[in-house]
């Protein structure tokens, strides 16, 4: 009996696993037989992989084959594996040597005719691989400008399964990546085309200084879509840690750029009302597939015409408003994907949204039916609501000109970098990510200040939560004022902002 062994990555959402795949022959008539867990398209990989090593002028062996994927217990899914299978055969076989393969992961499906096809999740397997230890990857040869984003692993890429063998024969050398390309900036939308609307307009800048979701209710045509388009170019550029997290969402869902893979920039995704709940929150057979809440991880996500979508689909986004996550289970596993994002939703305030609500003929019971997809849990969850009005004139005075993006964007910056500076011992970088027990005991404000949120608490007008989230808005106000910490005004002016409804 001989036994071979090699190693490659399994994926449960974003997260990682090292997995050990033996190759044991011998002991029995021939035929193979493939244990731990494989799912369908694993399960076909014998068939894939005895083609492979056939067409690839190698040798399949000619007695019983077992093959072992390890943990046992862990599903395994898809057909990155083909790579790991194949040279684990041959190894067993004694066809190749076993001395580049220790420390080594392959990644990589194998076509009939010995190529070696690209695959998803690259990124994030090779971090998990970078974590358990191993400093070498072998990768298709098209999945290199995503795996050189990984750092301490020595990436090399291969096009055929018989190149892979003449490597660990140490015959000749593969391929290495190239270096990640930096691409050109990407032009963002400009405040100053927006006219008027100077409460949104300021709305939209405390919900970039803090990280806050944001509510735009007005008629149509009054620039909602507009300011929203717009915060992105406001927010900050992504940490090194914040861009390989983002990257690895995109790179598991499949929509890496080849000339510039890294994400750099907060990720902006607007989908159509008509979005189902597992394309929104993720979903898929097998083990669930990001959803759009994840590709906006650390990122905007805007539901325009807010609603017009189902209200199961809103409320679905409660937890991952809370938690920064979205857990999603089913019958082969639990996945869990980022999704720490900023919500902008942008509604009429009615069906027949005409341009002044003293035109609106809809009744009473159906603005409220309307209105009613926004659910309290969920406009609970919503720190900033502002209501916009109609404009009434297209022209300016040069003097009250609309401020440019880049003018707010460095106000904005200024206040995140004390808000980081004042949370860099806790590990949060804006202020919507700080508890509200924290805020209440570690960094409480003086009872004056707070008068007004325990009057709101007392008569009703404002819940626990709602409360922690005005003090989460007042220290952005206090940011953004260069001030030490929030006053009674600023909280007052926090309330403010949370006591305006959609209606």
């Amino acid at each position: 009996m001989a036994l071979g062994h090699a190693w490659s990555v399994a994926l449960l959402g974003i997260d990682g696993r090292v997995v050990e795949v033996e190759a044991d022959l011998g002991g029995g008539m021939p035929g193979m037989k493939l244990v731990g867990l494989p799912d369908a398209g694993l399960r076909e990989a014998k068939d894939r992989v005895r083609s492979a090593v056939r067409n690839s002028q190698q040798a399949w062996p000619g007695e019983k084959l077992t093959l072992g994927l390890s943990p046992a217990d862990l599903p395994k899914l898809g057909s990155g594996y083909d790579l790991a299978i194949a040279v684990a055969v041959l190894a067993a076989g004694g066809q190749v040597p076993s001395t580049r393969l220790a420390g080594t992961v392959l990644l990589g499906e194998l076509s009939l005719d010995g190529r070696i096809r690209e695959i998803r999740g690259v990124l994030p397997g090779l971090l998990a691989a970078r974590n358990e230890g191993f400093t070498r990857a072998v990768v298709p040869v098209g999945s290199l400008f995503e795996a050189a984003l990984v750092d301490g692993v020595e990436v090399l890429g291969a096009a055929r399964l018989a190149e892979v063998v003449a490597w660990l024969r140490d015959e000749e050398a593969l391929v290495p990546p190239d270096p990640p390309g930096e691409g050109e900036p990407q032009a963002v939308p400009d405040l100053a085309d927006v006219i008027g609307q100077p409460e949104a307009r300021w709305a939209l800048e405390v919900a970039a200084a803090g990280g806050h979701h944001l509510l735009l209710t007005g008629p149509p045509g009054v620039g909602k879509t507009m300011l929203a388009k717009r915060l992105p170019g406001l927010l900050p550029p992504l940490s090194p840690a914040e861009s390989l997290e983002v990257t690895a969402v995109h790179s598991v869902h499949g929509s890496l750029s080849r000339r510039t893979p890294m994400v750099k920039i907060p990720p902006f995704v607007a989908p159509h009302h008509s979005v189902s709940l597992a394309a929104l929150i993720g979903g898929g057979s097998g083990l669930a597939a990001p959803g759009l809440i994840s590709r906006a991880h650390r990122g905007v996500l805007l539901l325009d015409e807010a609603c017009e979508f189902g209200g199961h689909v809103l409320d679905s986004l409660r937890t991952a408003l809370e938690d920064g996550e979205v857990r999603i289970a089913r019958t082969k596993g639990s996945v869990r994907y980022p999704a720490r994002f900023q919500l902008v939703l942008a509604t009429n305030p009615c069906p027949c949204a005409p341009a002044r609500e003293t035109d609106c003929t809809c009744a009473p019971s159906v603005r409220r039916r309307y209105l009613a997809k926004l659910s309290g849990p969920l406009l609970d969850r919503v720190d900033l609501r502002v209501r916009m009005r109609p404009i009434t004139a297209m022209t300016t005075h040069e003097s009250s000109a609309p401020e440019a993006t880049e003018v707010v964007r460095k106000r904005v910056l200024a206040a995140r970098e004390r808000a980081a500076a004042r949370w860099a011992g806790h590990g949060w970088r804006t202020n919507a990510e700080v508890p509200g027990p924290v805020l209440r005991r570690e960094f409480a404000l003086p009872p004056k200040a707070t008068a007004l949120l325990d009057r709101g608490l007392d008569r009703g007008i404002l819940t626990a939560r709602g409360a922690d989230r005005c003090l989460r808005i007042a220290w952005t106000l206090a940011d953004l004022a260069e001030e030490s910490r929030p006053d009674a005004d600023q909280v007052a002016a926090a309330l403010d902002f949370r006591e305006r409804s959609a209606a």
